[in-house]
This record gives structure tokens, C-alpha cells and sequence, in this order.
């Protein structure tokens, strides 16, 4: 099977473990556009004018009694203390006493107690190799599922890896994150490290989680610091509007004018810091255009999201993928601006099926009853009111029916889930695309409730095998060819259900030798990516075989996806107790073929 030249690079990555500390790190693209990272020397300053002493004025008032020598400030405190300087160990225990910093051997945000991994997720892998695989994945993956587990075992509280420091092993997990389209878990992990321990590829990872938040003020705290570690321009501009939120008058618009003197940005770029120092400022109006915009880099979108500016849907078309899931996220945005993306990052995993609803329902209250999304959120929310199951249920197939492209289609099976799980189980012409709702959104005990509904040999009856957590469940060679398929790519999905339960355990190891080789499946592939995955499993590794399981997926949907990883990545991660996570990615994948 051909293997695409990002799957390449990565597994040679993998192979080349050994000669980490001499590979260069990736880092988050540059936030201005090439030609603005150029140093550029600081002006000369100007000579300074003389100073005029102003003509006294005489004083009518009589002249203040001399302080006694006894209540100087020497004689009350102490000569020492009045004359010391400021010590800075004295200070940053002021600041933050010694008990309440937090240490850079374990990092993270949700605690085992919150459904986080445990704290040796990574167990005692190297993590330079952890933190190059982190920078290279490619985002988004093509598994809802995945990318679910991933978010977890990247905001889990875990410890910091051998050969790498924590801060540094946190900018990766966060920029990661915000690559995935979840730049708030990235700021809630920047932000369990304290800002005295940030090093320079905290601030890069920073400075691109504020940006695509669209709140650039969440860096003012270390903009000082930052400037001073990081040869990033974007830094000297954000100085300014930092300033300028500060509410100091004159503060921010000086350091504009200074910017645009030094050229450190200009056009659009410098405009938009412009125009956010002069929201809080009596500064002239700044007005954006866009006709000469190529490009929508991070710097612009943030900036523009930050200052209430509409990017036009051209500009928008161009840029990556993670940029709808931000747009999704952002709390600037109209409901219905946020609806397309809102539904993209839903079948993603960016947003759950109770946020897609709440997003319906503001649409609802908000839009012209006649326009598109008035009807859809209409039927969204019959989909739940109807008296009759009938017209719930026809309320969810025109939801089904109504998009164009397969990741619309399936984010209409994630907003319809929580109706379909309330209705009572019957069979019909509907019965899998119901079933297919449920487990989109993880309700697989309301789901199972459907077992005496499905024919056997559908799309219903495959989803529901793989949903079952009973242990004693086995299928054989005959249940497992007899499965048709169902809608969409057959001979695909009859070869994912096999690898997923060959992954579970679900047959035994002699049928499982049989059906690979009926079906066409390598579950005895070996190569620097299996072998890798395999050692992680038996070391007992969840977060790094879920690392390596978006290795493994390095693809742009679920058809590009082959068989044989997908049993690797199943068994890995059964083997480490991450079975939910398999189960709900196998039904995912009939779902989506």
C-alpha cells in the first residue's frame, strides 16, 4: 500500500530516535509574514535639547519647619534597610512564595479524577522523540475518536519525560492542541506552568494559543520577558497593544508609530495593531482592506477576531483547516457566522453533540425564520419535541439528508444524537443511521438497547458487536464474512469490522490468521511504526500509543487509512485500557467509509 511522504518522514523519524539531541525542533510558523523577522537596528536616539531652567517664581507661603534628624527614614528603619537595594530572589518569593510554585516534573491540567491519563502516561520514553513527533503530526486527523483520546492524553496531568524540559515538553503539547483546532486547552496548559519557568518555545506556543483564541491580551502578562528571550516581531507589536489595554493614556500609540518608523511589520499586519491600540484610545479610526491579502496568517486572524473585523470567506477559504475550529470556538462570533465551522469542528471532536445543539438553539432565537439555518435548528429542536416518534424521527432524516460532503453528513449524525438516544428501539429503514447517531457521541448503553432491532449482517448489527463490553462476546469467520457491508465502501468496512475485533480480542487468534488472509489484511506487518506502537503498548504507555496512533493516521480521511494499522492501533490500545476510545474509533470508521 502506497505510504504517503508525511507517513515516511515519520517513521523515519521514528527509526532515527537515536540521533534526536543533533534535530533541529519545529516550530510554530512565524506569526508576520516573511521580510518582517529581519533585525533591525534601533534608531540612534536624538541629541538631547538643553534644558532651560524655568525663572523662579517667588514663594509668599513661609518655608516648612526642617524635619527632625530623629524621624528620617534612616533613624526609623535602619540605615541598611533605607539604603538596599531591591534583592530579586526577595522578590520572586514575594511574588510567588515557594510553596505555591508548581513544579516542571509534572505538568497538565485534568487530573486522573477528571478522566485524565495517569501521571506515567509516557512512561519512560525519550521524550525528545515525543516532543519531534508532537511537532511534525499533521492536524486535523481523520478519527473524531482519536482526536478525542489525543486532547485528553495531552492535557492530562502527567510527568515530564526523561531528556527534555517540562515547559518546553508542555509548548509542544500545546501547540499541538492548537493545531487540532483547541486553542482554550492549550492556554489552560501553558498556563499550569509558571511564567518564571517559561522558555522561549513556551512563549512561541503561547503567543499562537492567544492568537487563536482571538485574545491577544493573554500574553500581556509575559510580554516583557517575552521580548527580551524571543526574536519574534509579533512581540514588539503586541508590546503596544498590551500598553494600550492597560488604560495608560499614550501608551500604546506611541509604540505603534515607533514600530512603523523601525519597520517591524507594515500593511494589514500593523494596521490591525494599530486598530486594537485604538479601541481603547481616542486614536483616529483605523479602517481594513483586504483586497491585497494572500494570506491568513495567525497574526491576522487573531488580531482581526481580537478587533471586531470581518475576514472576507475568500481569505478565509485559504487557510488551514484548525482555522474553522477556532472560528467555531470564538465567542465574538454570531451564532450563525459559527454555524458551518461549528458543525466541521463537531465531527471533529472539537465540539461536543450538546454544543452543537446549544448552537441550534441560539440560531433559533436569533435568525429570520425563513432563512436555511432557522429550518435546520427548527428541526433540531423538533427532533427532540415532536409528540409522535415518526415526526421526531423525520425531523432527524431531513438533518441527515441535507448536507453536501461526508463530514457534514456525519456532524448531522453527531447533533442528532442525544434525540436518537431518547427514542424507544424499533426496527426500521432508519434503524442504523439511529444506532450510527448514538454511538457518534458515545451513547453506546442507549445504543445497545437496539440489539433485537438490527439485522444481522448490517451496518446496525456491526456497530452494535463492536459496542458491547462484554468480555465473553467472540465472532467467528462466518459471522464476521457475513457482514455486508451495509451502505458505502463494503470490502473496506468488512475489513476495518475484522481488524477492529482481531484488535479487541474479540476472535481467536487461529480465525483471526484465517479471515487476514481471506480479507485481505497484513496483521503481521512489521515495520519501524508497528514495532514502535507494539513497545509502547507492552510498556504500558497509553499517551505514547496514542501519539502513535495518529502517526499511524497520517491521512486526510478514513479512506486512506489501511487495515493493517488499524489493527495495530486497536490492539494498542486495548492492550493499555484505552477500550472505549477503540470501540467508539471502529464504529467511526463504518460510520465514515
Amino acid at each position: 500500500m502506497p505510504i504517503s511522504a508525511k507517513r515516511k518522514g515519520l517513521l523515519l523519524l521514528i527509526a532515527g530516535a537515536s540521533i534526536l539531541p543533533a534535530m533541529a525542533q519545529d516550530r510554530p510558523e512565524s506569526i508576520l509574514p516573511p521580510g518582517f523577522n529581519e533585525q533591525t537596528p534601533a534608531p540612534t536616539p536624538a541629541p538631547a535639547a538643553p534644558v532651560t531652567p524655568a525663572t523662579p517664581t517667588p514663594s509668599v507661603a513661609p518655608l516648612p519647619a526642617p524635619v527632625p534628624e530623629d524621624l528620617t527614614i534612616g533613624n526609623l528603619l535602619g540605615n541598611e534597610l533605607a539604603a538596599a537595594e531591591p534583592d530579586p530572589e526577595a522578590l520572586r518569593d514575594y511574588e510567588l512564595p515557594a510553596y505555591a510554585r508548581r513544579s516542571l516534573d509534572l505538568v497538565g491540567v485534568v487530573g486522573t479524577d477528571q478522566g485524565g491519563l495517569a501521571p506515567d502516561a509516557f512512561g519512560r520514553a525519550d521524550g525528545r522523540l515525543l516532543e519531534a513527533l508532537m511537532g511534525r503530526l499533521d492536524a486535523p486527523l481523520p478519527s473524531r475518536w482519536l482526536s478525542i483520546a489525543l486532547r485528553r492524553a495531552l492535557a492530562s496531568r502527567v510527568n515530564t519525560p526523561a531528556q527534555v524540559n517540562g515547559a518546553d515538553f508542555a509548548a509542544e503539547r500545546a501547540w499541538l492542541l492548537v493545531r487540532m483546532g483547541e486553542p482554550h486547552v492549550a492556554r489552560a496548559l501553558i498556563e499550569a506552568v509558571d511564567s518564571e519557568n517559561y522558555t522561549p518555545k513556551l512563549y512561541e506556543a503561547a503567543l499562537q494559543t492567544a492568537l487563536a483564541a482571538g485574545d491577544p491580551g493573554l500574553v500581556c502578562p509575559v510580554v516583557g520577558p517575552a521580548q527580551r528571550q524571543s526574536g519574534e516581531r509579533a512581540w514588539v507589536l503586541l508590546d503596544a497593544v498590551c500598553a494600550g489595554l492597560s488604560g495608560i493614556a499614550g501608551q500604546g500609540g506611541p509604540q505603534i508609530e515607533a514600530a512603523r518608523k523601525r519597520q517591524v511589520a507594515s500593511g494589514v499586519d500593523l494596521l490591525l495593531a494599530d486598530k486594537a491600540v485604538g479601541l481603547t484610545t481616542k486614536r483616529r479610526a483605523v479602517t481594513i482592506e483586504w483586497d491585497s491579502v494572500g494570506e491568513l496568517t495567525a497574526w491576522r486572524y487573531g488580531m482581526a477576531m481580537a478587533t471586531g473585523v470581518d475576514v472576507p470567506a475568500p481569505l478565509l477559504a485559504t487557510a488551514s483547516p484548525r482555522v474553522q475550529f477556532w472560528r467555531a470556538l470564538a465567542p465574538a462570533l454570531a451564532p450563525v457566522a459559527r454555524r458551518a465551522s461549528a458543525e466541521f469542528a463537531a465531527a471533529q471532536g472539537v465540539l461536543s453533540s450538546a454544543a452543537l445543539v446549544d448552537l441550534y438553539g441560539a440560531i433559533l432565537q436569533s435568525e429570520d425564520p425563513s432563512s436555511a439555518d432557522a429550518a435546520a435548528a427548527r428541526d433540531s429542536r423538533a427532533a427532540f419535541n415532536e409528540a409522535s416518534r415518526a415526526d421526531r424521527v423525520a425531523a432527524m432524516r431531513r438533518l441527515w439528508e441535507a448536507p453536501e460532503g461526508p463530514r457534514a453528513r456525519y456532524a448531522r449524525l453527531v447533533l442528532t444524537a442525544r434525540a436518537a438516544a431518547l427514542l424507544p428501539p424499533a426496527r426500521d429503514e432508519n434503524t442504523d443511521r439511529l444506532i450510527a447517531a448514538m454511538l457518534s457521541a458515545g451513547y453506546d448503553q442507549a445504543a445497545l438497547r437496539w440489539r433485537g432491532a438490527v439485522e444481522r449482517g448490517g451496518d446496525g448489527w456491526a456497530m452494535l458487536a463492536l459496542a458491547d463490553t462484554g468480555l465473553g462476546a467472540r465472532y467467528g469467520r462466518s459471522e464476521v464474512r457475513g457482514y455486508g457491508g451495509g451502505q458505502g465502501d463494503a470490502a473496506r468496512k468488512r475489513q476495518m469490522f475484522f481488524a477492529a475485533l482481531a484488535g479487541l480480542e474479540r476472535i481467536d487468534a487461529a480465525t483471526a490468521q484465517t479471515l487476514a488472509g481471506d480479507l485481505g489484511v497484513d496483521i503481521a506487518l512489521d515495520n519501524v511504526w508497528t514495532r514502535a506502537i507494539d513497545r509502547a503498548a507492552q510498556a504500558g504507555q497509553p499517551g505514547t500509543v496514542l501519539l502513535l496512533a495518529g502517526v499511524g493516521m497520517q491521512t486526510a480521511n478514513w479512506h486512506g487509512v489501511p487495515p493493517a494499522h488499524f489493527y495495530r492501533i486497536i490492539a494498542a490500545m486495548h492492550r493499555v485500557g484505552l477500550d472505549a476510545e477503540a470501540r467508539m474509533m471502529a464504529i467511526e470508521a463504518l460510520t465514515r467509509l
